[in-house]
């Protein structure tokens, strides 16, 4: 899907080399780190994976109740799989969702069984979990076939545009109506606050702030809805959620098993943004990037929230770390390029003299950097100040960018953006901006080859260097301290400004430390598919 075209910024081949290499010396410490922890949301995504699901009268969900019990009898440290499939093979129960009722009332007790009795019990999990992982196997086959049936949009970048009502029967029409009118991407924004849940809701949701709760029935509904919509269009439209937070794992999950095409995954988002404990969320963002790279799915990454926080000239820099950051621990995790959607912004003071120049350099820097992979190009939203006419024109500029530098998905922006919820009338305005721009300028990417000396080349090196020396700064403290110093800059603020110790934040008490023979099928099959 990717727009490929000639790199027209003459980077320094042994730089980009060395950027690459300084990334794979700062993540691998934390690859490291989460593979010897698991947490609460890992071992809830493989019993889900089983195909645990239901709730109590009170909404908790049958997957949250059995590992809480599992881990209150015997602890995470050995993983659920051995204890739950061993008390099935006990008679605790004729299956998961009466031994997890069983266990919320407190009528089962867990055991770390041994010998025979683990063998036994680990084969059992096994064969179960794989039942969902051939599940996810099917809805990436059957992605494939709709797309050779139905086709790819025409025209690159896609379109990408949000719906945000709450309520998923209001979201279905409304992304219906998208869809008609050029849309080719479909974002349910999830309702404000799902994020530090640590439970994922059960079946269809009609209340949602600012967007819709992230359920297995919200997707089934969606996906449903657009397919329908494709075959009607003769072209397939991909539907994208939300795998962040504190049920990570878990969302991907669903999403694999729902067939969802695109998820929100970022490494470092949940911990600058929402306050998540940092080890959490790499131990949960490693286990869902498997479950993506197994289901097909593209990740967008969240690049584009440093530039909120940080000045976006300032910190440029921050933003392509993170994306060399990213591009790491996702192919570590088993993502191909054409699954990368990095994350970039339009977010410069349009104030700043060459702003328009500046934008063009960041965003042909991330092209070049990156050139097999769909990156997602984001709007201006920072500087949107009310004034409808001037955001509609600024719109239009980042729309050009886009065009001219070949990004692959391309959010729409609103010209409401700040102001309100947008209507559907300014839904369709913003796609008239994005159309006219594409149709008008979309083969500028043959024609654009800004000078070798000039301002926009000079700044792309600029930053790529920047991104070096910071680089190059956080293996260094590594070396010294012998802690994985990555940690140690998203606790001094490198990223976004914001300040996350390790030791701190959310969803902490849910991580626990692998102990020798700890066993999770899931992991082990995911591992195994991950070549695909």
């Amino acid at each position: 899907m990717v727009l490929r075209q000639r790199s027209v910024l003459e980077l320094d081949p042994a730089e980009v080399k060395r950027a690459r290499a300084l990334a794979r010396q700062a993540g691998r410490p934390v690859v490291n780190l989460a593979k010897r922890h698991t947490t609460v949301s890992v071992e809830r995504a493989t019993l889900r994976l089983a195909g645990l699901s239901g709730a109590d009268h009170e909404r908790v969900p049958w997957v949250n109740h059995l590992v809480d019990r599992v881990r209150q009898d015997v602890g995470l440290e050995h993983g659920v799989a051995l204890p739950v499939w061993d008390a099935l093979r006990r008679g605790d129960a004729p299956d998961l969702t009466t031994l997890a009722q069983k266990a919320a009332g407190g009528a089962v007790t867990f055991r770390l069984p041994e010998g025979k009795d683990a063998t036994a019990a680990g084969k059992a999990a096994r064969t179960a979990i794989s039942r969902g992982v051939r599940t996810i196997d099917r809805q990436r086959a059957t992605r494939d076939k709709l797309i050779a049936r139905h086709g790819d949009p025409k025209q690159k970048p896609w379109i990408y545009l949000i719906v945000a009502t709450g309520d998923i029967y209001e979201d279905i029409p409304q992304a219906q109506a998208a869809a008609r009118e050029g849309a080719d991407i479909i974002a349910v924004i999830r309702s404000t606050g799902q994020s530090l849940l640590d439970f994922v809701p059960e079946g269809a949701t009609r209340e949602g702030y600012a967007g819709t709760y992230a359920t297995q029935e919200n997707f089934r509904l969606m996906r449903a809805a657009l397919d329908e919509t494709s075959k009607e269009l003769g072209r397939y439209v991909r539907l994208t959620n939300y795998a962040s937070g504190l049920c990570m794992p878990e969302i991907a999950t669903l999403a694999g098993l729902e067939r969802l095409d695109m998820m929100l995954n970022d490494s470092m988002y949940g911990i600058l943004f929402r306050d998540i404990n940092p080890i959490r969320t790499f131990v949960d963002q490693r286990f869902s990037r498997q479950i993506h790279a197994r289901a097909g799915i593209i990740i967008n990454t969240g690049e584009d929230n440093y530039l909120t926080t940080a000045d976006a000239v300032e910190a440029a820099h921050t933003v392509t770390v993170s994306q060399l950051l990213n591009e790491y621990f996702a192919k570590e995790a088993g993502l191909a390029d054409w699954q990368l959607g990095l994350g970039h912004a339009f977010e410069i003071d349009p104030t700043v003299p060459d702003s328009f120049r500046l934008e063009l350099a960041h965003a042909l820097l991330a092209r070049t950097l990156f050139p097999d992979a769909p990156l997602k190009w984001m709007p201006p939203t920072k500087h949107m100040t009310g004034d409808i006419f001037r955001g509609y024109l600024l719109d239009g500029f980042f729309n050009l960018v886009g065009a001219m530098t070949g990004q692959g998905i391309l959010l729409v922006g609103m010209m409401t953006e700040a102001v309100v919820t947008p209507w559907l009338s300014d839904r369709d305005l913003a796609l008239q901006n994005v159309r006219y721009v594409l149709d008008a300028a979309g083969g500028l990417t043959e024609d654009f080859h800004p000078p070798r000396e000039g301002l926009i080349q000079t700044r792309a090196r600029q930053v790529l260097r920047e991104a070096i020396d910071l680089l190059q700064e956080i293996v260094d403290d590594a070396e010294e301290t012998g802690d994985p110093a990555l940690l140690a800059a998203i606790a001094d603020g490198t990223f976004g400004a914001m300040k996350r110790p390790p030791t701190k934040g959310k969803g902490l008490d849910g991580v626990a430390r692998k102990a020798p023979g700890y066993l999770n099928p899931a992991t082990d099959l995911l591992s195994e598919g991950s070549d695909r």
